[in-house]
């Protein structure tokens, strides 16, 4: 279970440095770009992510914790 939250935070990380350097000129990123704001844009969707997946992990481990103790009974 750790090698694949590894992986995805990896995926996670690599996805957003590729964000921030994209060739494409959107009128609306460059805009944001030049204000400094799109760091703290992916910065909080790095964020959001990672708790998403820490919470979900966190639950995987409940659920399986109350299927033992389930299947111990």
């Amino acid at each position: 279970m750790m090698k694949y939250l590894l992986s995805f935070l990896f995926f996670l990380v690599q996805a957003c440095f590729s964000l921030l350097s994209a060739g494409n000129e959107v009128e609306m990123a460059t805009g944001m770009r030049s204000e400094g704001k799109i760091y703290v844009v992916v910065a909080v969707l790095c964020i959001v992510f990672t708790g998403i997946v820490l919470f979900l992990v966190r639950l995987e481990r409940r659920v399986n914790k109350l299927e033992k103790e389930k299947t111990d009974l």
